[in-house]
């Protein structure tokens, strides 16, 4: 049994974990530049990012694959259950736009399970063919 009360015996192919829903605040790519230092003008001066011909300033893709190693340690208990991530970053994150991060079970192996994962803004993936082995 995880420690969220989930047992390996509720793990099956094809089975979703919850949905993960964050809201990036328009400040986050400034503080997580700070804890990253990760300051390419890009996350953090909406001039530059305009000039350069994106939207505005964009998530940090390590922001946005730390949401989806969030859901999976969520949804098992625990980080302590994450025993392995992949993703592809395949689109930009912006600011003050909901990320959605769903996952389903691919893989069941006793007590190990991989679940593949995506991570959408606005209809967009911004994360795909992201995959997660967890321990339960």
């Amino acid at each position: 049994m995880t420690e969220n009360g989930t047992s390996t015996a509720d793990w099956h192919v094809g089975t979703q974990i919850p949905e993960l829903h964050v809201t990036p605040d328009k400040y986050l790519t400034v503080r997580y530049a700070g804890a990253s230092g990760d300051f390419n003008p890009i996350h953090i001066d909406e001039e530059f990012a305009k000039a350069v011909g994106l939207p505005g300033r964009i998530l940090h893709g390590l922001w946005s694959m730390a949401q989806v190693a969030r859901a999976h340690t969520e949804a098992a208990g625990g980080p302590e259950h994450l025993k392995r991530l992949s993703v592809q970053f395949r689109g930009m994150g912006v600011p003050e736009q909901e990320v959605v991060v769903t996952g389903t079970v691919a893989e069941v192996d006793g007590a190990r399970v991989v679940v593949d994962t995506v991570a959408e803004q606005s209809g967009q993936q911004i994360v795909r063919n992201a995959q997660a082995e967890l321990e339960l």
